[in-house]
């Protein structure tokens, strides 16, 4: 499995969107000089995660992007899956029958059962995980400047 970096860059913008949950909403140009990623690069990535409600934009002065839905009711399966990242180990375990060899081969069963628990664990990180987890060393790291809260 591999994850490209839309996906590593997605999860970044989100969990940095997350960390300001209740504070203001955050330009994609702020996101992106903070995660020094390509603020283009972040419109693409902010359309798919927009079209599947993890994120809202507020337009206007002082507008910019905030979760759609609450820190516990996302997880990282769904960022990924929002972005595109399918993150299949081989082609039988897509849902649609790619293989012909599944009813007689081998290895299958390891290949799902992989599959499962990968996915299972990316259900069960919600970005409400990640900042009880590590929010207090992300907000260590912030500059003086920033207003961010939890």
């Amino acid at each position: 499995m591999r994850i490209t970096t839309k996906g590593r860059y997605g999860m970044r913008a989100i969990i940095h969107l997350a960390l300001a949950y209740h504070n203001r909403p955050i330009s994609i140009g702020t996101i992106a000089e903070q995660e020094k990623v390509s603020s283009e690069f972040l419109e693409q990535i902010f359309f798919k995660l927009k079209k599947a409600g993890l994120i809202q934009s507020i337009r206007g002065p002082g507008g910019g992007f905030v979760l759609g839905r609450k820190p516990a009711e996302i997880t990282m399966k769904d960022v990924l899956d929002a972005i595109g990242e399918t993150g299949r180990l081989t082609p039988c375990t897509f849902r649609r029958k790619i293989c012909t060899r599944t009813d007689v081969c081998n290895s299958h069963e390891i290949w799902v059962g992989l599959q499962e628990a990968i996915d299972g664990y990316l259900k069960s990180v919600t970005l409400k995980k990640i900042i009880d987890k590590n929010g207090r060393r992300f907000f260590e790291k912030l500059d003086s400047n920033q207003d961010f809260s939890i």
